[in-house]
C-alpha cells in the first residue's frame, strides 16, 4: 500500500480522477480515499493546511498502518526566479525514499532542492528573498515538515513532491489572508468578493491564477501516476 497526502482537494482532484476502483472510507475518524494505479493500491489523505490540523490528521492516518512509502504532494511557492509555475520540485531535505536505482523516474522533469515549511503563506518578493537567504530553501509549503516527522517516527520512507504555483515574479493575485483562511480551512468567499469589488483590476489576475492552478494540478497528477507505476 502506498500513501499519498495533499493539503486540500484543490490539489488532489486531478490525481483522484485518475485512480481506479476508487471509494471513500473512514479510519480513526479520518476520511480516506482508496483506489489503484495499475495494480498498486493507494490511500489518499487530505491533511489540511498548517501545523495543527496536519499533525492531527497524519497521526491518525498512520496509526497501526504499514505503508511501503508515503508521497507528500501538493502546491508550493517559489522563493527565487529559477523556479517557474508548473515546475516539479522534489524536496531533498525531506525525502528519504531511495531513488538511486534502476527504478528511477529520471525522464520526468523534476528539480531537486530544499523545501521550507512555514506557518503562513509568503507572498511579497522582498519577503521571499529574505526567507530564501536565511533558510537556503528554494520553495515553501505549510505541511511537509510535520509529515516528515510523522513518517520518521513510524519508519515510513518519504518522497516530498511539490508543484510550483507562485513565484516572486508571478505572485498571488490577492493577499494570502484573502485567498485562504487558515482557521476556517477554506476561502472566505465574502471577503474575496469584497476585495474584488474594491480592486476590480485584480480580477484578470485571479482568472489567470485559477488557470495556472489547473495546469499545476494536471502536471502534479501526471508525475504522481508515473512515479507510482515505476516505484
Amino acid at each position: 500500500m502506498i500513501a499519498v497526502t495533499f493539503a486540500l482537494p484543490a490539489e488532489s482532484s486531478e490525481f483522484l480522477r485518475r485512480l481506479g476502483n476508487k471509494f471513500c472510507t473512514d479510519r480513526n475518524g479520518t476520511r480516506i480515499i482508496r483506489g489503484t494505479v495499475d495494480d498498486r493500491e493507494i490511500e489518499v489523505l487530505h491533511t489540511g493546511v498548517g501545523e495543527k490540523v496536519c499533525r492531527q490528521q497524519v497521526e491518525k492516518f498512520l496509526k497501526d498502518q504499514q505503508f511501503e512509502f508515503l508521497i507528500s504532494a501538493g502546491f508550493a511557492g517559489a522563493l527565487n526566479d529559477q523556479l517557474h509555475p508548473g515546475d516539479l520540485l522534489m524536496a531533498k531535505n525531506f525525502s528519504t525514499l531511495d531513488l538511486n536505482d534502476s527504478r528511477s523516474f529520471s525522464r520526468l522533469p523534476i528539480r531537486t532542492a530544499n523545501l521550507l515549511t512555514t506557518p503562513a503563506l509568503i507572498d511579497s518578493g522582498k519577503q521571499r528573498k529574505r526567507v530564501a537567504r536565511e533558510s537556503g530553501a528554494s520553495a515553501v509549503d505549510m505541511e511537509t515538515e510535520f509529515i516528515a516527522r510523522a513518517c520518521a517516527e513510524h519508519g515510513i520512507p518519504l518522497l516530498s513532491l511539490r508543484v510550483i504555483t507562485d513565484t516572486p515574479r508571478e505572485p498571488f493575485p490577492a493577499p494570502p489572508k484573502i485567498l485562504f483562511d487558515i482557521e476556517r480551512q477554506r476561502t472566505h468567499l465574502v471577503k474575496l468578493a469584497r476585495f474584488l469589488l474594491a480592486h476590480p483590476n485584480k480580477i484578470p489576475r485571479l482568472i489567470e491564477f485559477a488557470r495556472r492552478i489547473a495546469r499545476a494540478r494536471k502536471i502534479l497528477a501526471t508525475a504522481l501516476v508515473e512515479i507510482v507505476k515505476k516505484l
